[in-house]
């Protein structure tokens, strides 16, 4: 399985090179948190990856709290998180778990928590014709949304899972996508693995 990382402000000087050689082949990025934050390290990081050949992503950390999954979709679009079929760019992914600043769902009902989500994908899917990669964890995503079924039919699932094996997974999902696996590795950042070969991350990039 093709291996990758995650980074965001807190990995502020890579080496890509050394990621490259150290056998990466794709990374996600943190472009975007609610409404009013952009990543300072987004734009050399993307081009870093891209400049050595990596197939790279934006990823958004969701703020339902704060604002509609509408407001926060065209903002991440605004701020780096576009789609184009170009072969190095993955979908932009919506990163949802537990609210790092207050109230564990974020004072949200599973229902509002579901409709949020929804807004927030259907959002992204309209501005570039890609559903957005969903990143969570199977106990989140069953305290939050009371394990809601559906998004397996369009949203590809980045599962957060850190050890050995995967485990169970949020209802309706037979797979995922992308396995968070380590918080901490031989690379910077989070440590990833995408659940196929070389030849379908090419084909996820190119939405094929």
């Amino acid at each position: 399985m093709p291996k990758g990382i995650d980074v965001s402000s807190h990995q502020p000087s890579i080496n890509w090179n050394t990621v490259k050689a150290n056998g990466i082949e794709f990374a996600y990025i943190k472009a975007t948190e609610g409404t009013g934050y952009i990543n300072p390290e987004f734009s050399s990081q993307y081009t870093g990856a891209t400049n050595v050949g990596i197939i790279r992503g934006g990823y958004h950390f969701a703020r339902p709290d704060i604002s509609s999954g509408a407001t926060q979709a065209n903002f991440f679009l605004a701020h780096g998180g576009g789609w184009s079929a170009d072969g190095i760019t993955l979908p932009g992914a919506l990163d949802i778990e537990y609210n790092p600043y207050g109230a564990t769902c974020f004072g949200l009902s599973a229902s509002a928590m579901t409709s949020w989500i929804k807004d927030f994908s259907n959002t992204y899917h309209s501005r570039t014709g890609r559903y957005p990669v969903i990143y969570t964890t199977t106990d989140w995503w069953r305290t939050c949304t009371g394990n809601a079924s559906g998004f397996q039919n369009d949203n590809p699932l980045w599962i957060a899972s850190w050890g050995s094996s995967i485990g169970t997974l949020p209802a309706g999902y037979q797979f995922t996508t992308f396995w968070q696996y380590a918080n901490s590795g031989p690379n910077p950042g989070d440590q990833d693995y995408f659940n196929g070969d070389a030849a379908g991350l090419l084909r996820m990039a190119r939405g094929s």
